[in-house]
C-alpha cells in the first residue's frame, strides 16, 4: 500500500474504473481514425505498490517515480479524453452534415411545392379560360337556336301561306271544272 493510499476512498476507485471502461468501450466502438500507438495491456496502478522491488537500478528513477504517483494513468486518461472529444467532435460534424442535408432536402421540397403551386395556378387559369369559352359557346348556341326558331317560324308562316294559296288554287280549279261541266251539260 502506498503512502497516501489510506486517504483514498474505495468508491472513487470503482468510479474511476467505470469511467475508464466507458471510454475504452467508446474507443473500441468508434471510428476515431486516430493514429495513437496501442496502449499497454496492463496499466500500472497508482494505488498499489509493486510486488517486487526492481533488482537492478537500470530503470531511471524518474520513470519509477512517475508510475508511483500515477502520471502514466493520468496521461492515459488524458489520451482517452482527447479521443472522447474527437468522438464528440465527429458526432457534431455528423449532426451538422445531417442538418445541412435536411435543410437542402427541405429547400428542394419547398422549390418543388412552389413549382406545383405555379402549375396549379396555370391549371386554374386554363380551367377558367375553358369555362369562359364554354359560356361563350353556350351563348352562341342559344343565339343560333333563337335564329333557328325564327327561321322555323318563318317557314311555318310561309307554309301556311302556301297552303292558303294551294287552297285558293284548288277552289279556283273546282270552279273552272264546274264551269266547264255546266257548259258541257248545257250544250
Amino acid at each position: 500500500m502506498g503512502f497516501l493510499d489510506i486517504f483514498k476512498d474505495k468508491d472513487e476507485n470503482e468510479n474511476r474504473d467505470d469511467f475508464m471502461r466507458k471510454f475504452a468501450g467508446m474507443e473500441d466502438n468508434s471510428n476515431f481514425g486516430s493514429e495513437r500507438e496501442p496502449e499497454p495491456a496492463q496499466e500500472p496502478s497508482s494505488y498499489s505498490q509493486p510486488a517486487e522491488e526492481p533488482s537492478s537500478y537500470s530503470q531511471p528513477a524518474e520513470e519509477s517515480t512517475s508510475s508511483q504517483i500515477g502520471i502514466g494513468s493520468l496521461m492515459d486518461k488524458r489520451a482517452k479524453l482527447e479521443d472522447a472529444i474527437d468522438y464528440v467532435g465527429l458526432m457534431i460534424k455528423n449532426l451538422k452534415d445531417k442538418r445541412t442535408r435536411l435543410e437542402k432536402d427541405i429547400e428542394d421540397e419547398s422549390v418543388d411545392i412552389k413549382n406545383l403551386k405555379e402549375k396549379l395556378s396555370k391549371i386554374n387559369e386554363f380551367i377558367q379560360d375553358e369555362n369562359n369559352g364554354l359560356e361563350e359557346l353556350t351563348n352562341k348556341r342559344a343565339g343560333v337556336e333563337k335564329e333557328a326558331d325564327e327561321v322555323g317560324n318563318i317557314i311555318y308562316g310561309q307554309r301556311d301561306k302556301i297552303s292558303g294559296i294551294d287552297k285558293i288554287l284548288a277552289d279556283e280549279a273546282d270552279k273552272i271544272k264546274r264551269f266547264k261541266e255546266s257548259k258541257s251539260n248545257s250544250d
